[in-house]
């Protein structure tokens, strides 16, 4: 009973010593300002390499409000897209990606960035019942893609996701029409199976199993 006790106030002791650093940190931070770009874009990658994904996010706010125009700027964006696509956190991802193509367009290297993008939302899937629009707008922007970028080094990578993505489409349009089935609704069951059909997918090749298909598509380490 005593061991459990020091157990539990040693416990105590360490939470209440690290809220107190993290306090004392954030009061750091907020007092800090006016510094060189190259100061806090070597506190981003600090806050990176640490995983203080969060402070990194902060710390990139002090960079660009304090030095808009820094060459800095491009490269800080794409590290934390990185970063936030590591972290499988791909709506922020999203926001540096949009961000970047927003400010940078006519970079060279901008078919890198728009493959991010697309790769973020590709791995963004979790339940695609409930991303049936993301599932569209993605494929649309691979077909931009393949217009702007055909000799992309990146073009093999989007065309596996892209194969991907009609897969789980289809098989997401297969689900719905089952369901319109089991709900008595020939009308709707039908729209969605000439869905089926009009893709590449073999729906005869679409098998079900306890984990759908659309999900499993997904889950896989491909890159």
């Amino acid at each position: 009973m005593i061991n459990k006790l020091k157990f539990k106030n040693v416990i105590l002791i360490l939470s209440l010593g690290f809220i107190l650093t993290a306090c004392s940190q954030k009061s750091e931070r907020a007092q800090e300002y006016n510094k060189p770009a190259l100061y806090w874009y070597n506190k981003m990658l600090k806050d990176i390499s640490t995983g203080f994904l969060e402070e990194a996010d902060d710390t990139y706010t002090s960079l660009e409000s304090e030095h808009r125009n820094s060459p800095l700027i491009p490269t800080a964006l794409l590290i934390l897209a990185n970063a936030h696509i590591d972290n499988e956190e791909y709506q922020l991802a999203n926001f540096y990606l949009d961000e970047y193509i927003k400010r940078f367009a006519l970079s060279k290297n901008i078919d890198y960035v728009r493959y991010l993008k697309i790769k973020a939302n590709f791995l963004g899937f979790s339940y695609s019942l409930r991303e049936q629009q993301l599932i569209e707008d993605t494929i649309k922007e691979i077909e931009e893609y393949r217009n702007l970028f055909t000799d992309s080094k990146y073009m093999p990578l989007v065309d596996t996701m892209s194969a991907r993505l009609y897969m789980a489409k289809a098989s997401l349009d297969k689900e719905i029409a089952d369901l319109y089935k089991r709900l008595d609704k020939p009308k709707a069951a039908k729209y969605y199976e000439e869905k089926v059909k009009e893709s590449w997918v073999d729906a005869k090749e679409i098998e079900e199993v306890e984990v759908p298909l659309y999900r499993s598509l997904f889950e896989e380490n491909l890159f």
